[in-house]
């Protein structure tokens, strides 16, 4: 059930766009589906060469962009990312219980004050929510408190220095009720399908 609180990406409203390797747009009274990661999730040389592909797409198809280009845009970038992340690369600290129970507890320990928590989860090397900030809120702000204090926290818990979160996040602004079931059930089946490559 959606909360009547929250709105859906509205075309005819405006929207921010924050600078990034990937896209970050922004909108009012909207829920986003967001993921973080580990920093050594992804192998480097992936990474790289997804970042090249991805820059080389965009170039050879300018915007606007067709319906069928941004799902080939989807299938090529952003699915495939996940599933990358769903085979298991890195450390994979967060499965360790006290990890997952102290990131869980971050995620929710300011919902309904700044923000609507809705489906996560925590998985051994990324998360994934739905969050929509609150009045006088910014995602960007709930991200990094969610990511700077858990990994402040992860760190000493396991006896680990450096950066413990890849820099940039991935967020999408959910666009209609029938995605934002869609995600629901791909965060709820996300564990089924982990590690399976």
């Amino acid at each position: 059930m959606c909360d009547t609180r929250f709105y859906f990406f509205d075309p005819s409203q405006p929207v921010g766009h924050l600078s990034g390797n990937l896209p970050h747009w922004r909108q009012s009274g909207v829920r986003y589906f967001v993921t973080f990661r580990l920093a050594d999730s992804i192998p480097q040389i992936q990474l790289r060469q997804w970042q090249e592909e991805k820059a080389l797409w965009l170039k050879r198809n300018p915007e606007p962009h067709t319906p069928e280009q941004i799902r080939e845009f989807w299938e090529l970038f952003p699915e495939r990312f996940h599933r990358w992340l769903d085979a298991g690369y890195g450390s994979c600290i967060l499965r360790r219980p006290g990890v997952a129970a102290l990131l869980e507890g971050v995620l929710r320990h300011f919902a309904d004050e700044r923000y609507d928590l809705g489906a996560y989860v925590v998985m051994p090397n990324h998360v994934h929510a739905v969050v929509a900030p609150l009045q006088g809120c910014e995602l960007s702000s709930i991200l990094h408190s969610w990511k700077s204090y858990s990994a402040n926290k992860i760190n000493a818990l396991v006896g680990r220095k450096g950066n413990l979160w890849q820099k940039e996040t991935f967020d999408h602004i959910v666009r209609s009720p029938e995605q934002l079931e869609r995600i629901n059930a791909y965060i709820r089946d996300n564990p089924k399908g982990a590690f399976r490559q």
